[in-house]
């Protein structure tokens, strides 16, 4: 996939603020589908939805403990985002 095309579907998932604010929630620890529903007040159904496109993307990791599935930011791929995101709004000088 060129460049362009990765960079408009990376800002394509972070156009949805519900996704944004998962992300910010997931940089700082893991949580399940559940605590993520409570945070957020949204139902489970929305969560799994928003994790669906997040793990899609490759923005996000799963994590089988127990009973429950819990998510991570995946460091990598939002590492790889805020370089190209860089590039791309820099000013040339």
């Amino acid at each position: 996939m060129p460049e362009i095309e990765k960079a408009a579907r990376a800002f394509k998932v972070l156009s949805v603020e519900t996704r944004v604010r998962m992300i910010e929630l997931l940089k700082r620890r893991s949580l399940c589908v559940n605590a993520l529903a409570k945070i957020l007040h949204i139902t489970p159904a929305a969560v799994s939805q928003h994790l669906r496109v997040l793990r899609d993307a490759d923005l996000v990791i799963a994590d089988k403990q127990g009973y429950f599935v819990h998510y991570r930011v995946n460091e990598e791929t939002l590492a790889n985002w805020n370089l190209m995101a860089k590039g791309i709004l820099e000013q040339n000088k």
